[in-house]
């Protein structure tokens, strides 16, 4: 009966958090979907765009950590559905919107309220599956981004023919805070909440119960690897987040494309992001399986340096190879392809980070090294359009892509460090 109930519990939680995330996601990139319509109403150039979406990246990274670190003590269904009814509220205002300044501003805003989504989840996935399903569940939980990413621009590209900008914002932005309250009473924070026994406890009684994986914040702080981690997670979500607000823009205006083979572009990336999180989560988690955790290295790193070389690779052929006359099918596989090699390394960085922290320290790591992944996002806004400016979107991809290239070589350099964050016990499996 207790299985029946948990199998009942996890499937509506995590369809709750997997709905209610791929809201938080499309409410994200509402303004990069719509983003053609919106300038052929209101003049805005390079510069005032990265203005916008960076201010969101900005505000994205503060929140994210600031929630990621204060998780553990804040109820993880009203973090998460409050996130959500604000993220809402403000696409809804953002559409009554018609100045830059205004814009920026309330994308601040909608970076505020984005950084409550996902922290939240990483804790109820915790408590709620077991320790050897993690990585697995936190793909597929990765996937609600993929899928709001793929069928978001085709929405927006189809809707805006009948509707205008602002209605698709003040839409999306309604359902969003209606399913806000549908996630707050859907979402249990621990079995224990429901008078089921909590995994963590079960999984400490079965391993003989001793607390000992826990260390100082300076000798968690101190650790190499979490350092690895943050900066090479920067330039993969930097430049993932530079492919999907700006590829768009490169094929419309550089390579000569049309606007539905932009937006098909971002919906082929976004597909085969979805199957790189399965496949990194899934493949990583049977690497784990078979060569158990180790002190030094980590089984996942194998998946993440390929996939970090295959992002350059597809970054390289998408850049010398695309013109006016190139096969829509080739841009697309080309679209796919970066998808997964980008999306899978997001995934695996997140894993990592919390399976590798000490147990008092898991939330407050996975803030650290996604803090520095949405600094990522922050330089490939305004940083990144200020290149594209002067120099041209040619000029701005390849910086891009040499460096994803350096940090795949620099990581798998320095792949065998100790990955064990923090205080090392002798009797470490």
């Amino acid at each position: 009966m207790a299985t029946v109930n948990y199998g009942y519990y996890r499937g509506t939680i995590f369809l709750a958090m997997f709905v209610g995330y791929t809201l938080y996601y499309f409410n994200r990139k509402t303004f990069s979907f719509v983003m053609p319509a919106v300038m052929e109403e209101i003049e805005l150039d390079k510069d005032d765009l990265g203005m916008i979406t960076s201010s969101q990246s900005l505000a994205y990274a503060i929140s994210k950590f600031i929630s990621g670190v204060l998780s553990d003590q804040i109820s993880a269904r009203w973090l998460f559905s409050i996130g959500l009814f604000m993220v809402g509220g403000i696409n809804v205002v953002f559409s009554w919107s018609s100045t830059v300044a205004v814009f920026s501003a309330l994308w601040f805003l909608n970076g505020l309220g984005q950084g409550l989504g996902w922290p939240p989840c990483g804790r109820v996935l915790r408590k709620w599956f077991e320790p050897s399903q993690f990585g697995t569940w936190w793909a597929v939980l990765s996937c609600s981004m993929n899928l709001a990413g793929s069928l978001g621009p085709i929405i927006a590209t189809v809707l805006a023919e009948s509707y205008s900008w602002r209605t698709i914002l003040s839409v999306s932005g309604l359902i969003c805070v209606a399913v806000s309250f549908f996630c707050l009473l859907v979402i249990k924070n621990e079995p224990k909440d429901v008078g089921l026994p909590n995994i963590e406890t079960a999984a400490k009684k079965s391993k003989g119960g001793s607390s000992s994986n826990e260390s100082t914040l300076s000798e968690f702080l101190l650790s190499p690897y979490l350092w690895l981690l943050s900066v090479s997670y920067l330039v993969v979500f930097g430049v993932k987040t530079a492919c999907t607000d700006w590829g768009q823009l490169f094929l419309i205006q550089d390579k000569g494309q049309s606007t539905f083979m932009g937006s098909s572009y971002m919906s082929a990336l976004e597909v085969g992001g979805l199957l790189g999180s399965l496949a990194a989560g899934y493949i990583s988690d049977k690497a784990v399986a078979k060569q158990g955790k180790r002190i030094y290295g980590n089984p996942r790193h194998f998946i993440l340096i390929c996939m970090m070389v295959g992002m350059s690779v597809s970054m390289y052929l998408f850049r010398i190879t695309v013109s006016p006359d190139s096969s829509k099918a080739w841009i697309l596989s080309l679209g796919a392809a970066f998808g997964f090699c980008s999306y899978g390394p997001i995934a695996l960085f997140g894993v990592i980070a919390n399976e590798s922290a000490p147990s008092n320290y898991c939330g407050t790591s996975h803030a650290i090294v996604a803090l520095m992944a949405n600094i990522g996002g922050f330089l490939s806004g305004l940083p990144f359009s200020t290149i594209a400016k002067h120099h041209g979107w040619e000029m701005a991809f390849w910086v891009a892509e040499i460096a994803c290239g350096v940090t795949a070589v620099g990581f798998f350099l320095l792949r065998n460090i100790q990955s064990k964050m923090g205080r090392v016990s002798k009797k470490t499996d």
